[in-house]
Parts: structure tokens; C-alpha cells; sequence
């Protein structure tokens, strides 16, 4: 059995290539290098320079592998971005995976996981939030991520693939090993931008919005170590191939963290008291997320391994010291 990762060279699609390689499975890699790194494919990978909305590449590679498996990942994923150019993001996120699901339908593919995310709820109704909410994202980004579930869904209904969506609550940390981390070529998460001010490659932090409805002004949210979200997916993987059903659960602790929290453990772990900047809220940005994981945990059996906002840091400075090192050894060598 194979299976095919698509944005394998990003955050979490490298991570989750990883996993999969530990557990021997094949793999193969599709990304179109557009945000994430050559450098973090894994080297016992198939990769693939390639389009996810080119149809008819996709399906050759489908048939050349004999791919059994998707776990798709390749997205735009900056939820201001997405306010300021949404067609870009309906074009990346959902016109462009109605390809690679027509792809995986034409090939019998027997199962197909989807990344998608918290922000399919918008404000949410409850706190913390069940999946049986009612979905009404508030950014063209969590628009852009529904569609797809409901293309999977209809699919499911017409063709019979079975299916499992992940909500991602806010993802961080970087493997234990130092293998592979957040490389993005532009820093939006919060964890990662701390850090790198705490090393020095950033001269401050921007808080967005300190006047919250919650207890110190700054928004909760659920943050999820990305090997532990890379686990749930082979959790998935697994019930799929054995059940041949449909799936749709959170990926969070249901543990919520205030910017402000998360600033000051940056600031614990690091010893380094950098310099924080309030700025104005950003738009699409909801007060508090935090995932109700009753569904994933009685379902699949998933347990987080690095349930533990420090330790999720330790992970992320470490891998930020390690590229920092590599960028330095880099510019003497040249």
C-alpha cells in the first residue's frame, strides 16, 4: 500500500511523511514548493514537483505508485491573507482539491484524509467546541476549507470513498527528534514568530488585539503538538481501512492558552524577556477556540503525547536554534 501526501514538504505534511516512513509505509510527496522546503523531505520518499489541481498528473502518479491512501495537506493557511485576496484562496483550497479528489475517485483510492481546521466554526456557539456545532466560518480561509468537506462528503455519498476530516485546532512544536519543524519561508504562527524573537532573528512581537472578551483581553487558543497531530492522522488512516466509513473529528487538547500565556512561557523557556507590541485585531480572528476532543479520543483512542504547552515550546526553540546554526554554517561556508 502506498500512500500519497500532498504539501509533504510543509510543516505538518512533513511531519506526518515522517510518521508514516516510521511505520513503514510508502510514501509519496507532492508540493509545489510554493511555501514549503525541499529540505525537509524525507530522503526514503517519493517526491514529486507537481500541481494538486493538475488532474491528469495527479492521476498518472496515482497509477504509477498504485496510491491507496491520500492525506492531503497542501493549503493557504494565513486567515488575514485570505480576507485580503479570498478568490486565491477558493482557487488553492477548493477548486484546485476538487481536482485531486476527482483524481482519487477515478483510481479507487480506498481512503481520503483531509487537513482542515477549527476555522470551519467561526465564533463559536459553545466553548469547548463539539463538532456537532454549527459551522459558520467568518474568513474566506474557513469558507474555503468547508467546501471541501462537503465535496467529500457528496463524494462519499455518490462514490463510496470513505473519508476522515481533522479540524486542526493551532498546531506547534516540532519533532522530538529534531528531523523536521516549521521552515516556512514566512512566520505567521504565533509560537514560531516567539521563538525567533527569543533567539534574536526578531526584534519584537506583535500582539493582535488585547481588548478580547476574556480574562486578560488576548485570544484563547488550543495549541497541539504536530507529532501528536501527525499520530491522529495514522489513527485515521487506520480506522479507515478497517471500517471504510466516514469520519469528522477536532484535533485539540481542550486545553485553551491566552496569547499573553503563551508569550510568557516563550519568555520562561527561553530566559529571554523580548519586547512585545500591541497592535489592532486582525479581521477573522475569532476570541477563543478550544476543541472538544471527546470524539477523536473515544473514537480513535488518540492521547496526546506532548499535551503540554512548555514542552511543545522546548520542541519549536530547539528546531529554531538547529536552523538558525544551519543558516549560519551556510553563510560562512559561502
Amino acid at each position: 500500500m502506498t500512500i500519497l501526501v500532498t504539501g509533504g514538504a510543509g510543516y505538518i505534511g512533513s511531519h506526518m511523511a515522517i510518521s508514516l516512513l516510521d511505520a513503514n509505509e510508502k510514501v509519496v510527496i507532492v508540493d509545489d514548493l510554493s511555501s514549503g522546503n525541499a529540505l525537509s523531505i524525507p530522503q526514503n520518499a517519493s517526491f514529486h514537483l507537481a500541481d494538486i489541481g493538475d488532474f491528469e498528473t495527479i492521476l498518472s502518479l496515482l497509477q504509477k505508485y498504485d496510491v491507496t491512501d491520500i492525506i492531503h495537506f497542501a493549503a493557504r493557511i494565513v486567515v488575514p491573507d485570505s480576507v485580503a485576496d479570498p478568490l486565491a484562496y477558493y482557487n488553492n483550497n477548493t477548486s484546485k482539491v476538487r481536482n485531486l479528489i476527482a483524481a482519487a475517485i477515478k483510481h479507487n483510492v480506498r481512503s481520503f484524509i483531509f487537513s482542515s481546521t477549527a476555522a470551519v466554526y467561526g465564533e463559536p456557539e459553545n466553548v469547548p467546541i463539539q463538532e456537532t456545532q454549527h459551522l459558520n466560518p467568518i474568513s474566506p480561509y474557513g469558507r474555503s476549507k468547508l467546501v471541501v468537506e462537503w465535496m467529500l462528503e457528496d463524494s462519499f455519498r455518490a462514490y463510496g470513498m470513505p473519508y476522515a476530516v481533522l479540524r486542526y485546532f493551532n498546531v506547534a512544536g516540532a519533532d522530538p527528534y529534531g528531523r523536521t519543524g516549521q521552515s516556512s519561508k514566512v512566520a505567521t504562527h504565533l509560537i514560531k514568530i516567539a521563538v525567533q524573537a527569543a533567539i534574536g532573528l526578531r526584534s519584537h512581537v506583535k500582539l493582535f488585539g488585547n481588548d478580547y472578551p476574556t480574562p486578560d483581553g488576548t485570544c484563547i487558543r488550543d495549541y497541539v503538538h504536530v507529532t501528536d497531530l501527525a499520530h491522529a492522522h495514522l489513527l485515521a488512516l487506520n480506522y479507515l481501512r478497517s471500517r471504510g466509513q466516514k469520519l469528522i473529528c477536532n484535533c485539540g487538547y481542550g486545553v485553551g492558552y491566552s496569547v499573553n500565556e503563551v508569550l510568557k512561557a516563550v519568555r520562561d523557556v527561553s530566559g529571554n524577556n523580548f519586547p512585545i507590541e500591541i497592535s489592532a485585531r486582525r479581521s477573522g480572528d475569532p476570541a477563543r477556540l478550544v476543541a472538544s476532543n471527546k470524539l477523536i479520543s473515544s473514537t480513535l483512542d488518540w492521547r496526546g503525547q506532548f499535551n503540554d504547552l512548555y514542552v511543545i515550546i522546548e520542541h519549536a526553540l530547539a528546531w529554531e536554534d538547529k536552523l538558525k546554526a544551519q543558516n549560519q554554517a551556510f553563510k560562512i561556508a559561502s
